[in-house]
């Protein structure tokens, strides 16, 4: 099993920055690939970047140039959100699949973008 702690969530006004984290704990030996998602109140849950073992990323045309996804090691990944626009409020959470096809999650950080 994996378990995933999010962190860094928070108020920031519309073109403010935040850097978000996901730590990893467990058989973290087995995550294939990282993503982050979001869900706002009403909305489906979006991938908005994803980070393999290898390193490739992947975004989604909202995001793309605004976000970045990155790893400093096995147990953390990051995801730098800059030029923040109101959209962007929701609860982000981490997910990773493992090479044994397991999905697990983190319970999420809200993110409010607001004047």
């Amino acid at each position: 099993q994996v378990q995933l702690v999010e962190s860094g969530g928070g108020l920031v006004q519309p073109g403010g920055s935040l850097r978000l984290s996901c730590a990893a704990s467990g058989s973290i030996f087995s995550i294939a690939a990282t993503g982050w998602y979001r869900q706002a109140p009403g909305k489906q849950r979006e991938l908005v970047a994803q980070i393999s073992s290898g390193g490739s990323t992947n975004y989604p045309d909202s995001v793309k140039g605004r976000f970045t996804i990155s790893r400093d090691n096995a147990k953390t990944v990051y995801l730098q959100m800059n030029n923040l626009k109101p959209e962007d409020t929701a609860v982000y959470l981490c997910n990773v699949i493992t090479t044994y096809g397991m999905s697990y999650w983190g319970k999420g950080t809200l993110v409010t973008v607001s004047s």
